[in-house]
């Protein structure tokens, strides 16, 4: 007989109902109505209770997304019903002929059609026996998978146990079919941390979600931000499965599961083309991966009845995008340095048009990559490109060798001043030793006078380059003291030039404390961490006296960041170089900001800014809100007040009409930030 008192069993079903709709609110809706706080509480008040009430822990409970050991290997999964593929269409004329193909085999006219992103990622079956987790299998070759049950059981956003609503019923057995994927932030983020941390990066979010649902250990799964989105049934067993496929992502909505974004239902194939060309020019601005659009019948009775072909049904197929990837020949490589010193390997290609650019140089990251890459001097590669990001080669071909091709050779020395290169312990990338290397310093001058650190107007990379090779500037002061009579005998500098010049130096000497720690161009330091020194420290002096028990003790920041910092603080041409930027007057301690109170429109609104804006930056503007008493944040959710709205909003302003929430453009951004005590003048610092 249970020990349990019935009161804290029912208490233990509740917190496990509430952390189930509270994660779903957070990971799939972005619409959070508890704290972090709260949210906590209840997760310690269930872990407390199945510590005390061991026989109360269900492999179902949140508490057990993480209990797995890791595995020797992956188990196989036989599918009862295979996964298919889908067949492919490249242009209009394609998608038009297999529209027809449908209506010919049908034989009728009168069929409705659903839309949703081929999201990029790894196709999985996830099994749900009286609405609780039980499997997770890879779609493998489509008829067998690998079982990664405990890996999957660690995605947040995907429930352990179905709490439908009481109109809806849940089937005995309920096989949902979709994508484990990663979005491009979050990729982008753990790119950025693995390098900060020496590991070698992956190539693709498809790439990363793929390699961290293999993992052996769900441990490291668990560490990696995956994400979940259904987009078909399987197995469906005890109740009648929904008559449409919008009835289905309807019906799995309703069960707290995750679906693909923006599914919709059209009558006609114009009506399904206007949606193509819609995701088509939105293509660059989503949050996801997605390499083409999914077309499928919606009647799922005439789509069983249409049939496969070979493994492909006949009533869906993939309107692919256009490629973003190329195949071209890597005709030599170049190694760049950085304004650390770090050489980046660029590979030369034969020139290639990928999305309607001419990409002819694309990064193979580190000598690792290019080890892991397989990659040689001759060899056929494919190429990368999206939106404004620099080309990067994804993959060798080694069964197109010839045998002409030469191992890539990294430099013993570097390619500009000819110094000695070396690869730390522990590192991934090689560096010049050299200080007063050329390159280094023409890179820093350039991050150093950038829009985010101290904003010199008119300083950009061909003054920089032509500064230095002129021997005008050898290292960062000597920007505040140049020799100006030499320069008024350079080519192309009238008198108006040099003036509007010299004033955007002198501006820039009286920068936020953040922003010339920024500019430094500290390792591992960029804007946000730069802001939390400023705010931890308050000056160059201290910030320079910390020790690495200091450092590490602001959250956030790990060994590498805290001793690089310490490092660079303790080398003495730093040091002296500090030294040189506050005798010419550079500010090096921050000045506490005037009181304002926060009063007006924006005091204590929750915003988020997207597109671009034309009379602020970016870093202008989030400084203004938070001096009125805004608070500034990344995503859209229902606890939004304001969007604000500039050219070429991306998907936050989609998120936004979505859930209702105020749009606003920049002119009503700086009539609030008037009203609430900012002058014009204020809001837009002289740059």
């Amino acid at each position: 007989m249970s020990t349990v008192p019935p009161d804290l069993r029912a208490r233990v079903d509740e917190l496990r109902r509430l952390i189930h709709r509270y994660n779903y609110e957070y990971y799939v809706l972005a619409q959070p109505t508890v704290s972090d706080a709260e949210y906590d509480a209840l997760m310690l008040e269930l872990r407390q209770l199945e510590a005390r009430y061991p026989e109360l822990i269900t492999p179902d409970s949140p508490t057990q997304r993480i209990g797995a050991p890791p595995a020797e290997g992956f188990a196989t999964v036989q599918h009862e019903l295979p996964m298919l593929s889908l067949s492919n269409v490249f242009d209009e004329q394609e998608f038009r002929a297999w529209a027809e193909r449908v209506y010919r085999l049908s034989g009728r006219r009168d069929i409705e059609f659903v839309t949703e992103p081929k999201l990029d990622g790894v196709a999985v079956a996830i099994l749900y026996r009286n609405g609780v987790y039980t499997r997770g299998a890879t779609r493998g070759d489509g008829y067998t998978g690998e079982d990664v049950t405990a890996n999957i059981r660690t995605i947040r956003m995907l429930p352990l146990r179905l709490y439908p609503p009481d109109d809806v019923p849940v089937p005995a057995v309920l096989e949902v079919r979709g994508e484990v994927y990663m979005r491009i932030k979050d990729f982008n983020d753990l790119n950025r941390q693995r390098g900060e941390e020496g590991l070698p990066l992956f190539a693709n979010p498809r790439n990363a979600a793929a390699g961290s649902l293999r993992q052996l250990d769900p441990g490291i799964t668990a560490s990696r931000p995956l994400c979940f989105a259904a987009w078909d049934i399987g197995l469906f067993d005890g109740l009648p499965a929904p008559a449409t496929h919008a009835g289905v992502l309807d019906y799995l909505r309703r069960l707290s599961i995750p679906v693909v974004p923006e599914y919709a239902v059209y009558r006609t194939v114009d009506e399904v083309l206007v949606e193509v060309r819609r995701w088509l020019q939105t293509r660059e601005q989503l949050e996801y991966e997605a390499d083409g659009v999914v077309v499928k019948v919606n009647d799922r009775a005439l789509y069983d009845q249409l049939g496969v072909v070979g493994r492909e049904p006949r009533a869906a197929t993939a309107y692919k995008f256009p490629a973003i990837e190329k195949t071209t020949l890597v005709r030599h490589v170049e190694w760049s340095v950085g304004r650390t010193g770090k050489l980046t390997p660029i590979a030369i290609l034969e020139p290639v048009s990928i999305g309607g650019v001419m990409v002819e140089r694309a990064s193979l990251h580190n000598e690792d990559e290019i080890q892991r890459l397989g990659v040689m001097i001759g060899d056929a590669v494919v190429v990368q490109r999206r939106g404004d990001v620099i080309p990067k080669v994804i993959t060798a071909i080694p069964a197109r060798r010839d045998g002409d091709e030469r191992p890539i050779v990294p430099p013993d020395h570097c390619p500009v001043c000819g110094a000695h290169v070396v690869r730390l312990e522990g590192e991934v990338d090689r560096y010049c030793v050299n200080p007063s290397c050329p390159a280094r310093l023409k890179a820093q001058i350039q991050h150093f006078a950038s829009r985010g650190a101290m904003d010199i107007e008119g300083f950009g990379e061909k003054l920089s380059d032509l500064f230095v090779d002129l021997g005008l500037i050898r290292s960062l002061p000597d920007i505040y003291e140049l020799d100006w009579e030499q320069i008024r005998q350079l080519r192309g500098f009238a008198e108006k030039r040099i003036e509007n010049l010299r004033e955007a130096i002198e501006r820039s000497k009286d920068r936020p404390l953040e922003r010339f720690i920024f500019a430094l161009g500290i390792r591992h330091v960029g804007e946000r961490n730069a802001r939390l020194l400023a705010e931890h420290f308050g000056s160059i002096d201290r910030l320079a006296a910390a020790s690495l028990e200091d450092l590490l003790a602001i959250p956030g920041f790990g060994p590498t960041v805290a001793q690089s910092i310490y490092e660079f603080f303790h080398e003495p041409k730093n040091v002296e170089m500090i030294e040189r930027f506050r005798r010419l007057g550079v500010k090096v301690a921050e000045t506490a900001p005037v009181a304002r109170p926060a009063r007006g429109p924006l005091a204590g609104k929750t915003v988020v800014l997207t597109g671009k804006l034309t009379t602020l930056t970016r870093a202008q503007a989030e400084e203004a809100l938070r001096q009125v008493g805004a608070r500034v944040v990344s995503s859209v959710s229902k606890n939004t007040d304001y969007v604000f709205a500039g050219q070429d909003p991306g998907s936050k302003y989609q998120r936004a009409q979505q859930l209702g929430v105020t749009i606003l453009g920049e002119d009503d951004l700086l009539r609030m930030l008037r009203e609430s005590g900012v002058s014009l003048a204020e809001a837009v610092p002289a740059s």
